[in-house]
């Protein structure tokens, strides 16, 4: 039987962070898989920043971003048959690659006609 020695190396699964080449070196870095980035995850950043830094100032433009933002997944359902629920289909919404940005705009939009408009934003939830 053979006894290795008892040194240890700290192991990180980098699935989604992204490491620079030093960084990855001096962590003891293991990645699995492809160590490039999706290309359409490159393409949509431009698309992400410029949904984040979008500013909500017109009281129409909000109004449409709430209207045309759902507050809910509107593909998640039961698929029912003579009153029997066959199979319930989850949300997809979060396999958006652009989600987070879209709720967070239409949270802005929110907020601008609560606070700065002074408007009920009830009939939106």
């Amino acid at each position: 039987m053979k006894v290795f020695n008892n040194t240890t190396k700290k192991i990180f699964l980098a699935g989604w962070v992204s490491l620079n080449p030093t960084e990855a070196t001096n962590a003891n870095v293991i990645q699995l898989g492809c160590s490039t980035p999706k290309l359409y995850f490159l393409i949509l950043q431009p698309l992400r920043h410029w949904l984040d830094s979008l500013q909500v100032r017109d009281r129409q433009f909000a109004h449409r971003l709430c209207t045309f933002i759902p507050a809910q997944c509107p593909f998640e359902r039961d698929v029912k048959l003579f009153g029997r629920t066959f199979f319930h289909i989850p949300p997809m919404c979060k396999l958006n690659p652009l989600y987070e940005q879209l709720v967070g705009l239409r949270f802005r939009a929110l907020c601008y006609l609560a606070d700065e408009c002074g408007e009920d934003v009830s009939q939106y939830c």
